[in-house]
């Protein structure tokens, strides 16, 4: 794949990506909405916390969007999702619809950060062949 087409399609995820959070995650904890507080208590988080975590999201999504500091949002994003898998193991959530959804969502981050940055590319290399020894 071109490097130019790379970057488009990695910043399509991360769009993508960046619009999910905000409509399903960040926005609804900010603007105090029912379902996100209701949420957090059924999980076993005091209400209270929601507002902090919509906040602490949206600074994880601003720094993932910067190219400047797009892997240090990456890595504090993948901490929140990996406290999100926490909860939802906790509780004895599903499987596949709900306690491995921030793996899902993981991936989907990375991998755009992955097509749109060389420098991650370098660093997380996928080699199709088999190098040689």
């Amino acid at each position: 794949m071109r490097s130019t087409a790379m970057r488009r399609a990695g910043w399509t995820l991360t769009g993508l990506f960046g619009l999910f959070m905000l409509g399903a995650s960040i926005a609804p904890k900010l603007v105090g909405a029912a379902v996100a507080t209701d949420t957090l208590v059924a999980l076993g988080w005091p209400g209270s916390y929601t507002l902090l975590i919509g906040l602490i999201e949206l600074s994880c999504l601003i720094l993932y969007l910067l190219p400047r500091t797009n892997i240090l949002g990456a890595v504090l994003m993948t901490a929140l999702l990996g406290g999100s898998l926490a909860t939802q193991l906790r509780v004895g959530s599903p499987l596949f619809s709900h306690t491995l959804f921030s793996v899902y969502l993981g991936l989907f981050m990375w991998g755009g950060l992955w097509l749109r940055d060389a420098a991650v590319r370098a660093l997380f290399p996928i080699r199709l062949d088999r190098p040689a020894e």
